[in-house]
């Protein structure tokens, strides 16, 4: 067909256009790279800045000819071991390296792998500034910090718990029965929310040890974790049964943070639905 032929241009084109970015890049990181880090004399005799091609290479592991092609933005195959090798000898951040990876159209080896870093302050204190109930969980659904109005809806947890996690209070602690409203529903919900975000983590060990947990403690998540439902953990009309105030009506927003894309912010907003009105209010 006449069109197939212009696209197939276009796509042609885009692809020396993501060669071309990722060789600027590459060339730019190489730039900043000291070579005495890696135990290489500076000299004065350096024309340019930074590590040379060929010592980049040698760091890597692969031939001098096949970087200098990478940096021209030649059209050259390059395994995910490879970028991974010039991702840490290049000493690339975080958002740099996945900068790296989506030009380059490849899955990071290690997307997940790092060390789980302590909550920084500023996000906490970002929590305790909300006036609804806030509260931020990590991949594992871990509570790392909520404020106040989260404490008194639910009745003293999370402080009760040593180290609090939210699917082991739904599915564990019998006061989430009486709290949440519909709970039989909203248990089978987060266990499909759950699957979809620990998809790319099931493996690690913090991710684990709260699945396995789970699995061995619980035979109604044991149950839905066995039906392979996957959610987006969305928004919504959340229902509570506090024990002093009767029923409680929040609608539930949650943020991914930026500075901590393992992290969520989860808000509980005072109810505003009209009857019959369907609201979805995740944000990405």
């Amino acid at each position: 067909m006449p069109g197939n032929s212009s696209d197939a241009q276009s796509s042609t084109e885009q692809a020396s256009v993501r060669r071309k970015a990722l060789g600027d890049f590459l060339r730019q990181a190489r730039a900043r790279v000291q070579p005495e880090s890696y135990g290489l004399p500076a000299g004065v005799r350096r024309r340019t800045p930074g590590l040379r091609r060929e010592e980049l290479a040698q760091l890597c592991d692969i031939s001098v000819t096949w970087y200098t092609w990478i940096e021209q933005g030649r059209d050259v195959s390059v395994s995910a071991a490879v970028w991974a090798r010039l991702a840490s000898v290049l000493n690339l951040a975080r958002a740099e390296r996945h900068y790296l990876f989506e030009l380059a159209e490849c899955a990071d080896p290690e997307h997940g792998h790092g060390h789980v870093t302590p909550l920084p302050s500023y996000l906490a204190d970002c929590v305790h500034s909300v006036t609804a109930p806030a509260y931020i969980l990590d991949r594992s659904w871990n509570v790392l910090a909520r404020n106040e109005p989260l404490l008194r809806l639910f009745d003293g947890w999370p402080d009760r718990d040593e180290s609090p996690n939210l699917l082991r209070y739904i599915f564990i602690d019998p006061a989430a029965r009486t709290l949440v409203v519909d709970w039989e529903q909203r248990a089978s919900r987060v266990v499909a929310e759950f699957r979809a975000d620990a998809a790319a983590h099931v493996d690690e060990p913090d991710v684990r040890m709260v699945l396995d947990g789970l699995l061995q403690a619980s035979p109604v998540f044991a149950h839905w974790w066995t039906r392979h439902a996957v959610v987006d953990r969305e928004g919504g009309l959340r229902e509570f049964n506090h024990p002093v105030h009767g029923i409680l009506r929040y609608q539930q927003i949650t943020f991914r943070l930026a500075t901590r894309p393992d992290c969520k912010l989860v808000m509980l907003l005072e109810n505003q639905f009209r009857p019959g009105e369907v609201n979805s209010a995740f944000i990405a």
